[in-house]
């Protein structure tokens, strides 16, 4: 595929479904009775409003509730048409077909699939939001406490068993984090899909860079949406190092016991992929599962099968009914070729799973290539311009490979003329010649296999937080360079699951920018990063300069797996 032919191809398919999304919106059952715009009153005495779709009758079951700032009756039932769609869905393509019912709302569950299931469904909107009284504050402590408060009116009405579920996408997903935290006595289990859980790292600041693109794009949205006098955009403008704000909208994950089903996909690396994995990994829960995808997020969530799956644990943790699911394996894997669809999708005891060998490509200047054996690597050094150019290093894969989990990426870096950059760092997969395209954030169809940010001064590592193959850093100070220093910078590829095949190549590219033109028609519209200073950067390799990649993989050839010199476990 030329780079036309793959510009036409992005272009299309953000026009088509600008034109036409592939999303159908169905009918209600007549089973199904809702209560719009029930009043609940919170701990100091703020009134929030919730609907509230139930099974006919008196039966007490289970409820699943999602609580956000987006509206909750902003539904295509209350467009003109009565099957309106949310503008988003004409921006962000999705890979596959979605079909919901008219009461459904933004990344919401949808009352028409639960209902007949033998649920209650609550869609809140929270403080200041929608039908909400009050004066809200995004991702705060006070959300938390009102999320509680909701969850124990539910759990004590008469249509409730006693039993209440947590589900949703997104925002939808991260709001069920500091409720959890708190441990309310009627929350039973919880199903984030998609949602980061760290404000700095994950979203404002990846790396210490700052975000220049969704997050303006949300700011605005979030200003006609409600009463939202804090500016989330003007104070991570206002703040580049992580500091106590930041840490008060960061909810406490290791808190979190209840049960919990998380949705960490590959394709979100521009917003959730780090904080679902950082989620099951911290969270204190004994009982958690991760389901991961490459695939459309909404197409995703709103897809059978993984409707499925959520159903499974419901029914276990709400319902109480023995349907196995205590006994499924941990860790649902999906290992993507190109594309959406996964080629294998494996039942797993862990992430990363156990067997995955990790090894070190370490980067030589010479030929611009990575290599496994370390004693041939010769001293050497190659610059590249800040703004315009880069650097590239590519490893041609010896046999059939799964290349699964975070990387860890290790440069010697000089500047010349400036004390601080920024470096991205992207992997890309080529066969044949041609780079093999992957799903990623907001509906871009041409994405890489991962990527990497780091602000050269934010370098210092956080012992507590980082893992063998994920560095993590403090953020908390910054330590500009001087002229002529060289100094290690450690940078954290996020997570994925890509399989190789003999002969593929698999490609480094490290520059001062974001890998994506900003348009939205060819681009990553809308995730753009801060750039580098105009400048050139130096990495130097080699002798002294142990630059590498710390790459986790599992061999598809059964005569090949086990450890040896270059490749063991963690």
């Amino acid at each position: 595929m030329t780079s036309i032919t793959r510009r036409l191809k992005l272009a299309y398919r953000r026009l088509r479904t600008a034109v036409r999304p592939d999303i159908h919106v169905s009918e209600v059952p007549s089973t199904v009775h809702v209560d719009w715009n029930v009043p609940v009153t919170v701990r100091d005495g703020t009134v929030l409003r919730v609907n509230v779709f139930r099974p006919m009758g008196q039966t007490k079951v289970p409820v699943i509730m999602s609580a956000h700032p987006y509206h909750k009756d902003l539904i295509p039932a209350n467009t003109r048409s009565g099957r309106g769609l949310s503008p988003q869905y004409r921006l962000f393509p999705q890979p596959d077909p979605i079909t919901f019912s008219k009461w459904t709302g933004w990344e919401a569950p949808d009352p028409a699939v639960w209902v007949p299931k033998g649920y209650v469904v609550i869609n809140a909107d929270l403080r200041g939001a929608g039908k909400s009284d009050g004066v809200g504050e995004l991702l705060s402590e006070q959300e938390s406490r009102d999320y509680y408060d909701l969850i124990e009116w539910a759990g004590t009405q008469p249509w409730c068993s006693g039993r209440v579920g947590l589900d949703g996408v997104s925002y939808l997903a991260i709001s069920q984090y500091g409720a959890a935290a708190l441990h309310p006595p009627h929350l039973a289990a919880i199903c984030p899909w998609e949602g980061f859980s760290d404000l700095y790292r994950d979203f404002t600041h990846p790396g210490g860079v700052r975000e220049d693109g969704f997050s303006i794009v949300w700011n605005r949205g979030m200003k006609r949406a409600g009463r939202f006098p804090v500016s989330i955009r003007d104070e991570i403008v206002a703040r580049p190092d992580l500091d106590t704000w930041y840490e008060a909208h960061t909810p406490q994950i290791e808190k979190i016991e209840v049960p919990m089903l998380v949705c960490a996909s590959f394709s979100d690396q521009s917003l959730h992929t780090r904080g679902s994995f950082e989620l099951f990994r911290r969270a204190a829960s004994k009982q958690k599962w991760v389901y991961t995808h490459r695939g459309g997020k909404w197409s995703t969530y709103y897809s059978p099968a993984a409707t499925e799956v959520r159903s499974r644990f419901f029914e276990y943790f709400l319902k109480g009914i023995d349907n196995g699911w205590a006994d499924e394996p941990r860790v649902r894997l999906a290992v993507h070729d190109a594309g959406p669809s996964p080629v294998s999708v494996f039942a797993e005891d862990q992430w990363p799973p156990h067997d995955v060998l990790w090894g070190k490509l370490w980067l030589n200047i010479d030929g611009r290539r990575m290599q496994i054996d370390k004693l041939t690597t010769p001293p050497g050094a190659a610059s590249f311009h800040l703004r315009r150019g880069k650097l590239s290093f590519c490893w041609t894969v010896p046999d059939d490979l799964d290349l699964i989990g975070t990387l860890r990426l290790r440069l010697h870096v000089e500047l010349q003329g400036m004390e601080d950059a920024f470096l991205f760092a992207g992997l890309r997969k080529f066969r044949d010649g041609r780079e093999v395209m992957l799903e990623g954030s907001f509906g871009f169809a041409g994405d890489m296999v991962t990527k990497g940010w780091q602000r050269i001064a934010h370098r210092e590592i956080d012992s507590k937080l980082s893992l063998p193959e994920m560095p993590v850093h403090t953020h908390a100070a910054t330590e500009p360079l001087h002229s002529g220093e060289i100094v290690p910078v450690e940078i954290a590829l996020l997570p994925q699951a890509t399989r190789f095949l003999k002969g593929d190549v698999l490609q480094l590219d490290i520059s001062g920018k974001w890998h994506y033109a900003r348009n939205p028609l060819t681009g990553q519209f809308p995730t753009w990063y801060e750039r580098s200073p105009k400048g050139l950067c130096t990495l130097h390799t080699g002798g002294p300069h142990d630059a590498h990649l710390l790459a986790g993989m599992r061999s598809l050839l059964k005569d090949n797996i086990g450890e040896t010199d270059n490749f063991r476990s963690l």
